[in-house]
């Protein structure tokens, strides 16, 4: 006689378990939903941001084991950040914006420029050699970047700042092993911080209903979707020196 079928639930240990997750940037954004996934998945989180209120409010949200106010860009607050921090760590995510000049070049002086192509470099790099040494081996310091495939005038340096930083990746990678580096390039995503270089709400909704119209997914990505992606690099420990893309395919047809 057969028997009905039985819904068997089958519980799984949170990839994350023990290990501690540090977000430069995690008070909003990319960096707070992947600060939230990494926690849900059994992580301590720690928080840095610049906006210290804003940063308070994510950190208890979280249950974050500690958060520190400071702006990435500064490499001395960088440098007293990792010093006061107790090893070890397992991971680091750069969710950070650069500051950053928007426009023509030829209307930007040499320093501009300079700073524009470079900074982001030079800002991980700094956040590197004081992380590494904290870092367990197989952990990953994970880097994010925006698309380096778009280029129109108001672009200006933009594309070529986002395109030095896959070959600087695998550099990175070789240079910090057993500890890994990896990238994660976004095209539009849906956070706060994207949608603040539209003129107004307005110019967002058309340019949202222009993605969920042209690209491949039909829908605008989400700062959950990177935060996936994030963890993902975080617990597969085969990859490193690593670039992804997540644009929703709109690389493939741009």
């Amino acid at each position: 006689m057969p028997t009905a079928p039985t819904n068997v639930s089958v519980a799984r240990e949170p990839r994350l378990l023990g290990q501690t997750v540090v977000v430069i940037g995690g008070s909003a954004g990319i960096g707070l939903e992947t600060g939230r996934l990494a926690r849900s998945e059994g992580a301590e989180v720690v928080l840095t941001g610049r906006d210290p209120q804003r940063l308070e409010q994510a950190a208890r949200e979280l249950s974050a084991r500690s958060s520190a106010a400071f702006d990435a860009d500064d490499g001395a607050g960088v440098k007293r950040f990792f010093d006061d921090l107790p090893a070890p760590i397992d991971h680091v995510l750069i969710a950070a914006y650069t500051r950053r000049s928007y426009g023509p070049m030829l209307k930007s002086s040499p320093e501009e420029v300079g700073q524009g192509i470079g900074r982001r470099v030079t800002q991980v790099l700094e956040i590197a050699r004081d992380a590494a040494p904290k870092m367990r081996p197989g952990g990953t310091l994970l880097l994010t970047g925006g698309s380096a495939r778009q280029f129109d005038r108001e672009s200006g340096i933009t594309p070529a700042a986002f395109a030095v930083l896959p070959p600087f990746t695998a550099a990175l990678a070789l240079e910090l092993a057993p500890v890994r580096a990896n990238l994660i390039q976004a095209g539009f995503v849906d956070t706060a911080l994207a949608t603040s270089y539209f003129a107004d709400e307005g110019a967002v909704e058309a340019r949202r209903e222009e993605l969920r119209a042209t690209l491949p997914i039909g829908r605008v990505v989400g700062p959950a979707d990177v935060a996936a992606l994030a963890v993902h690099l975080m617990t597969n420990t085969a990859v490193t020196g690593a670039t992804y893309d997540i644009d929703g395919g709109q690389r493939l047809i741009a």
